[in-house]
């Protein structure tokens, strides 16, 4: 009979332990967010995955020599588990010298904010404590340089202001009308590219949900502001930017 217990009580044990080795991986939970992403990718394009200290699981893409995450970051937390302040109120929003995110009118709402993702403000994406997981970083302005070259861009048009290029946008939006509200583009790249808007650097409030996509290079342009890419629905074209840092714009991170 005791011999039969033990067995009984090493086999609970295994149970147990391949429950929380299933829960958990490298001491990060699985995050309720994961899977419910609605985003469209490209069938044709192999993506791989990665997951952020927050839980998240993000599909990623090579293009060219680099590889990209194809959804948007979405973490509250730094890489070494800090969080990252939610800030809803408005007025405190403008005021920030810190790192701070917001998710405007889909807080709540499990399959948009796993589509949209969260958007932060510049001190976020560049903090040092880092808001990219091991491995990744936010992408510098030459690094989308590089990106958009490879789609075509000459080094001319890349180092300019201002919406450039050709068809770069195109490549890079998701397809179709589900999330751009006139239309998307080609996804030919596998970029997956979303239009989530913007939080206001001065208001607080949020713009241009499912019309445009923006999104934080590491890099500053000067005291105040730092450069940003963008790409809105109706044209087929990449913008760059320079935004003030207290803007809330979405993140997409590199691989290192």
């Amino acid at each position: 009979m005791m011999k039969k217990i033990i067995k009984i009580s090493v086999l609970v044990l295994f149970v147990i332990l391949v429950i929380n080795g299933c829960k958990k991986e490298n001491n990060i939970p699985i995050n309720p967010y994961s899977g419910k992403t609605t985003v469209l990718f490209n069938p044709n394009v192999s993506y791989g995955t990665m997951t952020d200290q927050d839980g998240n699981v993000y599909k990623t893409v090579t293009i060219g020599t680099q590889t990209w995450m194809a959804e948007n970051l979405r973490t509250t937390k730094y890489r070494d588990g800090t969080a990252i302040t939610d800030v809803t109120d408005n007025k405190a929003w403008r005021n920030l010298t810190t790192g701070a995110y917001g998710c405007g009118n889909y807080t709540n709402i499990p399959d948009s904010l796993a589509t949209y993702g969260r958007l932060y403000n510049w001190y976020a994406a560049t903090d040092s404590r880092n808001i990219a997981p091991s491995g990744w970083h936010v992408p510098t302005d030459t690094e989308w340089k590089t990106l958009e070259m490879f789609l075509g861009m000459t080094q001319e048009q890349a180092d300019s202001i201002g919406f450039r290029g050709t068809d770069q946008g195109n490549q890079l939006k998701e397809t179709g009308r589900t999330h751009w509200y006139w239309y998307g583009g080609t996804n030919s790249s596998g970029f997956s590219a979303l239009p989530a808007g913007y939080r206001d650097e001065y208001s607080g409030n949020f713009w241009y949900y499912s019309e445009s996509g923006l999104w934080w290079s590491a890099t500053e342009f000067n005291g105040a502001n730092a450069w940003c890419r963008c790409l809105i629905s109706d044209y087929d074209k990449v913008s760059r930017e320079f935004s003030d840092k207290n803007t809330g714009l979405s993140v997409r991170c590199l691989r290192d």
